[in-house]
């Protein structure tokens, strides 16, 4: 009997009726396609003297950096290729999320980080430690939520709440109008913002042919729209892709 079982499941491996599920790991870029756009200052009109207390903000809903031309606060993250509302399998290391709370700081007078990332589960957690009053306006769609409380000096506000949806949230502080942020929420791990270089990773993801799907402020979807752009993850191993973000 136990001999018959074993080779009933060699006979269903080998057909490709049972497989295992194995792992990758995503390492990618998102560069600026044409001349690297210069930072520009932001018009700071209240609170001045604390606000412009370490030099100039610079804004950031166009970050590139002039050496690599990598683009910084670009969101990426995997959908299935065929259907991007599909489950995707996850990890054993990553059935939770590693923290409960993602925290976004105002030291001084802009949100850091300025584009967050978060998954179903977890608490924002929105502080202010400059010295100075701030509020945190959420502006959600659908069932996320949307919140406006002022936030003043060395306090923070909690929210929970969120689930996975389509479009992101801003969030804003009335007080000091210039300061804008995102929040993105899914439900499951593989997602990145990008760094200063424009590089992002993405660790224990399934292997196999996916779907990444690129969003920045500025220009919207990338590249391939909400559907993404073909993404191949080798198993036990690193794969890599560069995105190109052209300006519109």
């Amino acid at each position: 009997m136990r001999s018959g079982i074993l080779a009933t499941v060699a006979a269903l491996a080998a057909s490709g009726g049972l497989m295992s599920q194995e792992w990758g790991t995503l390492k990618g870029k998102v560069v600026f396609g044409g001349e690297a756009p210069k930072a520009e200052a932001i018009k700071i009109d209240k609170d001045q003297d604390h606000c412009l207390s370490k030099g100039d903000i610079p804004s950031e809903k166009l970050v590139v950096d002039p050496a690599t031309k990598g683009v910084r606060w670009v969101m990426v993250w995997l959908v299935d290729s065929k259907d991007p509302k599909a489950a995707l399998p996850i990890h054993s290391s990553l059935k939770e999320a590693a923290s409960k709370e993602v925290v976004v700081d105002q030291p001084c007078c802009k949100f850091e980080p300025h584009v967050v990332a978060l998954r179903e589960g977890q608490t924002l957690v929105a502080k202010n430690s400059s010295p100075i009053p701030h509020n945190v306006n959420l502006v959600s769609t659908g069932k996320n939520p949307s919140k406006n409380e002022i936030v003043p000096p060395g306090r923070q506000v909690k929210v929970d709440g969120w689930v996975a949806a389509p479009s992101p949230t801003l969030i804003k502080c009335d007080i000091h109008p210039w300061m804008m942020g995102y929040v993105r929420v899914f439900n499951h791990p593989y997602f990145a913002v990008t760094n200063e270089k424009g590089e992002f990773e993405i660790k224990n993801a399934p292997a196999g042919n996916f779907n990444l799907v690129v969003w920045q402020e500025e220009a919207g979807w990338v590249t391939g729209d909400r559907k993404g752009t073909p993404v191949s993850i080798k198993a036990d191993g690193s794969s890599n892709v560069e995105i190109v973000l052209k300006a519109k």
